[in-house]
């Protein structure tokens, strides 16, 4: 058995990752921490476990293997490195960190210490994106292009009148805790996938909206531009009510479009001229979690990488200040050490 301690409750699927650690017949949680003590003892009365109010107690017990990181964004490399050098495995929510810098630190400690860090990115394990990256890998779209991906919510918008806020918590618009708003938050999802099906990444212009006025952006844009020659177009909101997941390919041979649960596909490879509906898709793979449970005790290999996160890091970092200096941004320029 993999003993964990939940480290706050401060993100919004705190709560997700604690179900999925009761239905994991390898994992039991065996104390809470929180930043908010309040909020902590609460958490871990609702659980029936142990508050512990110093952290540095929890990651000094020897009976937790495993921590699992739902803190502010800002609290996650010093608590990460403290549990690494504590030989504690770590499970964290996205983002890892605000820089690639911290990311490679974090990444550096982790290895040295000889411990497993898994950070959550799930829709790369998701059987619509194994089914766009299958068709990428046989050259059903011919060069590929233009990726375009949108993930949105209306958790900005207040659903009832009087209120100043939708269902996020205000914590989510405080900029120094998450680091920024919408993009770094809901888009982590379509830069991560973008990045997977586009390749390597060499310039970027974007746009962070503070439509609400909220402290951070509550809409975002990025134009990305690949090594390939392909584009990419991320999209993300907390402003959009009944916005679907959307994520389309195109090539000069065909087209991938995916809307929510359709599917459909276009290549002059197949049949010409006609969209194809997918009857059947491969199995989704096991869920960050789940993988990160099978490198601790198997060794097994994640298909999520470092890469995969790193490259977020950098999308990230490099939005921001496309943003902030209104101008495009070559990565080279982040990577090379220019900003850091």
């Amino acid at each position: 058995m993999i003993n964990v301690a939940l480290l706050s409750r401060w993100h919004v699927h705190a709560d997700d990752y604690e179900i999925e650690i009761r239905e994991n017949e390898h994992l039991s949680v065996q104390l809470v921490w929180d930043e908010d003590i309040e909020r902590g003892r609460k958490w871990a009365e609702e659980l029936g476990v142990p508050f512990e109010q110093d952290l540095q107690s929890v990651l000094a017990n020897p009976s937790i293997d495993a921590i699992v990181v739902t803190t502010p964004t800002n609290l996650h490399k010093e608590i990460i490195l403290a549990a690494a050098k504590n030989k504690k495995h770590i499970f964290t929510e996205k983002v890892l960190a605000f820089s690639v810098k911290d990311c490679e630190e974090i990444f550096d400690t982790v290895k040295a210490q000889g411990v497993n860090l898994m950070v959550s990115l799930p829709r790369l394990t998701m059987d619509y994106y194994l089914y766009a990256q299958n068709v990428v890998d046989k050259g059903w779209l011919g060069k590929l292009t233009m990726v375009r991906c949108r993930v949105a919510h209306n958790g900005a918008v207040p659903t009832n009148e009087g209120e100043t806020q939708g269902w996020l918590p205000e914590r989510f618009f405080d900029k120094e805790q998450c680091g920024g708003g919408s993009l770094i938050d809901l888009g982590a999802h379509p830069i991560y996938l973008t990045n997977r099906l586009a390749g390597k990444a060499q310039a970027l212009h974007a746009r962070l909206q503070q439509t609400n006025n909220l402290g951070v952006d509550d809409s975002a844009v990025v134009l990305l531009e690949y090594e390939s020659g392909a584009l990419g177009v991320i999209e993300t909101s907390f402003l959009s009510n009944g916005s679907p997941f959307q994520l389309e390919l195109y090539g000069t041979e065909g087209t991938l479009l995916i809307e929510d649960e359709h599917i459909r596909l276009k290549s002059s490879q197949l049949e010409e001229g006609v969209w194809i509906n997918p009857v059947e898709l491969k199995p989704s793979l096991p869920m960050p979690l789940e993988q990160w449970v099978a490198i601790i005790k198997d060794g097994t290999v994640s298909t999520i990488t470092k890469e995969d996160v790193i490259n977020l890091t950098l999308i990230n970092e490099a939005a921001a200040l496309s943003h902030k200096e209104s101008r495009r941004i070559e990565l080279k320029e982040i990577v090379g050490g220019t900003r850091s």
